[in-house]
């Protein structure tokens, strides 16, 4: 990484990349590291994790060169990390079950929350560490829990199933305005994608991945759709919609029988 970066024999790409640049990079090789693990495919996740590794070289790298921090501060300030927040491994603490080492976790994150919080002159908040940059559902459900966690939170399912047709009803008003307002429509899809995350979480259900799943399902048939109808000599433009719903339908009981 130092050679890539010289600036008299590196690559000039590598040369002119800053902390900004890189950082969508990182973005997309997490991604290809999840989808490679949704596929099962382990030869694809030691590329991907190899890529992903190399965005920490980079970084450390940049780092480096700024008198800042290099590799090893930060392999050695994970590694003090772990052990801060494993005290019933690296010390005495006794905890038995997972879930009372994620209820030890979540205590030990939040002093830390509010030890940075004081710190920087500010008031702790539960909503603290959920930074803006996360995908959307994942921050949704991030704070979600977060708020969860002090009693902001419906117990039941049928609870948050009544909020969801609220918001679906605000939406609907919306819709049915003489003149649509678009921030107006945009603000109420915000509010029912949001409460069906917190619906998500109630049922246990990741929302980011029951979506990725929903995405492939879309995907594979989809394509299916196609595959038919150029069987037919045909493509999408030039069938019907209630063409390509019974296609569509025809795919969805293919795919029930072969799971049977």
């Amino acid at each position: 990484m130092a050679t890539l970066r010289d600036p008299e024999r590196g690559c000039p790409w590598d040369v002119e990349q800053t902390f900004r640049t890189i950082a969508p990079h990182t973005i997309e090789e997490a991604y290809e590291v999840a989808d490679a693990i949704e596929n099962g495919d382990m030869t694809s996740l030691k590329d991907e994790l190899g890529d992903l590794l190399f965005q920490v070289v980079f970084y450390a790298q940049m780092a480096r060169e700024q008198g800042g921090f290099d590799f090893d501060e930060i392999a050695g300030h994970i590694a003090e990390k772990m052990v801060r927040r494993h005290p019933h491994v690296f010390g005495d603490q006794l905890i038995e079950t997972a879930q009372d080492q994620t209820v030890n976790w979540e205590a030990l994150k939040a002093r830390e929350r509010e030890a940075k919080a004081a710190a920087s002159g500010r008031p702790p908040s539960a909503l603290d560490g959920v930074i803006a940059g996360l995908p959307a559902l994942t921050r949704a459900l991030k704070l979600q829990k977060r708020a969860a966690r002090v009693g902001f939170d419906w117990t039941r399912a049928e609870d948050i199933l009544d909020k969801i047709e609220e918001e679906i009803g605000e939406l609907r008003a919306e819709l049915d305005r003489a003149k649509r307002e678009p921030e107006r429509v945009q603000d109420e899809m915000g509010d029912l994608i949001f409460a069906l995350v917190n619906l998500a979480r109630r049922l246990e259900v990741d929302p980011e991945t029951a979506l990725r799943g929903t995405n492939s399902k879309f995907d594979r048939r989809f394509r299916q759709v196609e595959g038919w109808l150029a069987e037919q000599g045909r493509s999408p433009e030039q069938a019907t919609l209630e063409e390509m719903e019974e296609l569509w339908v025809r795919a969805k009981r293919s795919e029930r029988r072969a799971a049977e």
